[in-house]
């Protein structure tokens, strides 16, 4: 039976690159949205994905949310956890809103997606949870000690629930990207993105998010089942460690 892969922010972007590539792997896949419900739709009759709606930064709407998604697909195999936002200001300027909102979308939503699906994941010994940090959690940056740190923090999530899963065959794997070619990163002025970033980056260019959704793929086949509490680096040589 296809397993089924349960994306957060899995309609736009990197996240919807993820999606379809879940799909064309076989698995039955829930793309998860919080607010763009017209791009949301326009993905889900684009690729026959359905699309579900709830904030993964409330405890309860994420318990009812894979509830709702568990009904029509069936219990999930695979977790992506890949929404976030950003809410840049350097410390001195940044106010607690900006702060609470990052932490509770990109960090809290870790716990609110993986508590509730990690003891069905552990009763039928197989999971997949893949958790999408950046390379800003591991190297920082000027404007995002909101960011950083959610990010940072995912890593040690990664790792301390993948040595608490391992023996219910469970891995957790996080993915770190770097500049990817997405509406944000696109928004960048023109000189800005040749003059300060593209230099960063070895490879010269920015990444596709297919090149992230290719790496997730591969976390969440069955075959990798060796490879747990590992961070995969998808910068284009931009930070190494």
């Amino acid at each position: 039976m296809a397993r089924v892969a349960l994306v957060t922010g899995g309609s736009r972007g990197i996240g919807a690159a993820i999606s379809r590539a879940l799909a064309a792997a076989g698995c039955r896949v829930a793309a998860c949205y919080a607010g763009n419900a017209g791009a949301a739709w326009s993905f889900q009759d684009q690729t026959g994905i359905p699309v579900f709606q709830w904030d993964v930064a409330n405890f309860q709407a994420c318990a009812a949310g894979i509830r709702e998604v568990e009904a029509a697909l069936g219990p999930i195999d695979i977790l992506v956890n890949n929404a976030g936002i950003v809410r840049d200001a350097t410390l001195h300027r940044m106010t607690k809103p900006q702060w609470d909102a990052v932490i509770r979308t990109d960090l809290d939503s870790l716990f609110n997606m993986c508590q509730p699906l990690i003891e069905g994941m552990r009763a039928r010994r197989f999971g997949r949870i893949i958790n999408i940090s950046s390379i800003n959690g591991q190297k920082g940056q000027i404007g995002q000690t909101n960011y950083a740190a959610a990010k940072a923090a995912e890593l040690g999530f990664t790792r301390a629930l993948a040595l608490e899963s391992a023996r219910f065959g469970i891995t957790v794997n996080a993915i770190c990207p770097g500049y990817i070619n997405t509406e944000m990163v696109a928004a960048v002025p023109a000189d800005v993105m040749q003059n300060s970033i593209l230099p960063q980056i070895p490879v010269g260019r920015l990444g596709q998010p297919e090149e992230i959704a290719r790496g997730v793929a591969f976390l969440a086949a069955d075959e990798a089942g060796f490879i747990t509490g590992s961070t995969l680096s998808i910068n284009g040589g931009q930070h190494m460690c």
